[in-house]
């Protein structure tokens, strides 16, 4: 590993521990705030700057040291935590991330001091001292902030520059936080000639340290080197017994030189003459495993903690991408070898290519599984938000998220965050009322928001529910009958009128302010979700509230199809979209007046997809029927005939095509041939569509001057 990958591994690092931060501080009841609780804040803010003083990174090791400072306070006892404390530290976290975002991008870091946010931080450093009355210098100080001696004998591993490590670091960020009094190489594990590799470590350092801080801390310093390396540490006047730790595993030569380098560093006398030092054992004898536990039971522990880590390997995105495109290729191989083993009737040939088809299955879906990520990624960023807007706008709202664990695809996820942001901006300050008004209206002063996310006919449900005023009907559409968008007779149903908020520049807001009202978010809302190919639908009723439901597919990489075949063309139906497939009942008039059938009691639209994309139907004896569901919506597709069951490897269309409505992506067949991808949401809304327009009722005709009354 480089130093450019030990990088990204410390900003993937960095940014795990600011949001665990944020969370901790969004949950945290003040006046209930465990000692655990604070221990771990102290701990994020620890970690990041003994990551940073690794690299060097002066700006952000100085920043992390005030909050740390700060977060020390609290875990004494010598502050109190208060919501103005809090919102401190929140504003400390947002600096920390910055500068991670500036590291990131290689911008430069010294630009980022928040003067006044540090001059916040070092007036609450500032209040214990202020606050405690003069005491006298005590005669015994504590043991965790007695400035001391330590004695450090640091034997890092082989392949530490090899993983990046460079152990000059750890010494310069030792000195920021005391003073390195001396230090000692130890070099007798250097090969000489052809055996030295430039890129192994075989140095050792014996180093006299002089600090204020304790045993613990010191060895967190060490804590990303302890693999494969022996850290020792230990106060220099409690060191002597230690030496036989500090020479396991090592040749005579290279224990000599330690013991000489401690015996410079006044660890004990000087070494007793040659002559005495034949049995080493009676002044210094290697450490047993009883002697051994005390220092190496840290090592242990730091390793344990790796152990339990290797469980997860963590990926290049790019390097699955890659890999699922390949997946993708060998399914289309795989079709294409089946059709050929099907053609030539040849019993052994067909059931191998079944049993690599049953393989490539299992292939496909271990690996789209890897990209399945829980929704709680993005969800997990917004009681910020809430907890930000809702004071600036003085409400008092509460968020509950369930379903957080519900996974989508990584792609997809990524994606969400913007357009969610946008509808959970909206809720707070239009959705929910000020507590006085929901007090008038019987409501508790508090105002709730929900996320929630499931599964549902092989879809992805995201609702964003509010309990506020609701949508306002009347005025949407007056506004949409002023703009145009709608008839000034027509009397369009809920549904329809609430749409019209995803128009470009639609807005009812009486004032403009700084979160919304301009009429800008929500058509790109919309725009983003149909992106994704997904539907948006709302429902709210007037005092009790609106609710947003998103519904989106699973993956966009590789799903399982049904083929249809329409005239001479072959369409593809997502196959957790299709229903049942029955046989077009005769007698059916064909003229687009009553394209509906009676399925078993329940009255469903005919989509006669020949006329819809307007091609020459072919000449069968019967025509089928494929009954598609999305969401609470159902319709019939007529098609020609039916295909069976195909996975499908989604390829985008180019940028020709993106205002196909009823088109999702294409693929590539068994033979070769290009079959298109039905976009079923925009056909069933089509056809529901088509059949409700059957039912509205025209304006009535003017009537004339001597028309009877």
């Amino acid at each position: 590993m480089d130093l450019e990958q030990a990088r990204q591994t410390f900003l993937e690092e960095a940014r795990e521990l600011l949001a665990e931060m944020e969370g901790i501080l969004l949950d945290i009841e003040p006046a209930q705030a465990s000692g655990e609780q604070l221990n771990a804040l102290f701990r994020t803010m620890h970690t990041i700057k003994g990551s940073a003083g690794l690299f060097g990174l002066d700006p952000i090791v100085g920043f992390t040291h005030q909050v740390e400072n700060l977060l020390d306070q609290l875990r004494d006892g010598q502050l109190a935590l208060d919501d103005e404390l809090v919102g401190l530290l929140l504003r400390c976290h947002d600096q920390v991330k910055l500068m991670m975002q500036a590291l990131a991008a290689k911008e430069p870091l010294e630009t980022l001091l928040d003067e006044a946010l540090l001059a916040a931080l070092l007036g609450y450093l500032a209040l214990p001292q202020a606050m405690q009355p003069a005491a006298e210098p005590a005669t015994e100080p504590s043991e965790e902030g007695e400035a001391r001696h330590w004695l450090l004998s640091l034997r890092f591993s082989p392949d530490a520059l090899r993983n990046g490590l460079d152990p000059s670091s750890f010494i310069r960020y030792l000195a920021t936080l005391g003073t390195v009094e001396r230090i000692e190489a130890i070099c007798c594990r250097l090969p000489a000639g052809d055996a030295f590799d430039p890129e192994s470590n075989y140095l050792r350092f014996e180093a006299l340290y002089y600090g204020d801080t304790s045993e613990r801390a010191l060895h967190e310093v060490f804590e990303f080197a302890r693999e494969d390396s022996m850290i020792g540490i230990w106060p220099l006047a409690a060191a002597a017994p230690h030496l036989g730790e500090a020479c396991i595993d090592t040749e005579p030569d290279e224990a000599e030189a330690v013991r000489q380098a401690w015996a410079r560093f006044g660890a004990f006398a000087p070494a007793p003459a040659p002559a005495e030092e034949t049995e080493p054992e009676t002044e210094a004898p290697l450490a047993s495993a009883d002697a051994r536990a005390p220092t190496t039971a840290p090592a242990a522990e730091s390793r344990g903690g790796k152990t339990a880590e290797s469980k997860f390997l963590k990926v290049e995105a790019g390097k699955l991408d890659s890999l699922i495109d390949l997946i993708g290729e060998l399914v289309i191989a795989g079709a294409a070898a089946n059709l050929v083993a099907r053609r030539s009737q040849q019993t052994p040939l067909v059931e191998a290519t079944l049993t690599i088809a049953n393989l490539i299955e299992q292939i496909r879906a271990g690996t789209l599984s890897m990209r399945m990520v829980q929704i709680g990624e993005i969800f997990q960023r917004f009681p910020r938000v809430v907890r930000d807007v809702s004071r600036e706008l003085g409400k008092d709202i509460q968020l509950h998220i369930v379903g957080a664990e519900t996974e989508l695809d990584k792609s997809m996820v990524e994606k969400l965050g913007d357009p969610l942001m946008h509808i959970v901006r909206n809720a707070i300050d239009h959705g929910i009322e000020t507590p006085p008004v929901r007090q008038q209206s019987g409501k508790p002063a508090s105002g709730n928001l929900w996320l929630n996310a499931y599964h549902e006919s092989g879809s992805v449900v995201i609702e964003v529910a509010d309990d506020g005023g609701g949508l306002k009907r009347e005025r949407i559409l007056a506004k949409a009958r002023e703009r145009g968008l709608i008839g000034p007779d027509d009397e369009p149903p809920d549904n329809v009128v609430y749409q019209q908020i995803f128009e470009a520049g639609f807005s009812t807001a009486e004032q403009v302010t700084n979160l919304s009202g301009r009429g800008v978010g929500m058509d790109v809302v919309k725009r983003s979700i149909e992106q994704l190919h997904g539907m948006i639908d709302i429902d709210s009723e007037a005092g009790r509230g609106t609710s947003f439901r998103i519904r989106l597919p699973l993956t966009l990489a590789i799903i399982d199809g049904f083929l249809v075949e329409v005239g001479c063309s072959t369409f593809v139906l997502p196959l957790e979209a299709v229903v049942e497939c029955i046989e077009l009942p005769t007698g059916l008039p064909e003229n687009g007046v009553h394209d509906c059938i009676n399925l078993r009691g329940e009255l469903l639209p005919l989509l006669h997809l020949s006329r819809f994309f307007e091609q020459e139907p072919a000449a069968v004896a019967r025509r089928n029927v494929v009954v598609a569901q999305y969401g609470e919506r159902k319709a019939g597709l007529v098609v020609d005939a039916l295909g069976g069951e195909f996975q499908t490897v989604i390829k985008p269309l180019g940028a020709l095509f993106n205002t196909l409505k009823a088109i999702s992506g294409s693929t590539i067949l068994g033979t070769g041939e290009v079959a298109l991808i039905l976009d079923v949401p925009s056909l069933i809304r089509h056809a529901c569509r088509k059949e409700a327009e059957r039912f509205v009722l025209p304006p009535p005709a003017p009537q004339t001057q001597g028309s009877a009354p």
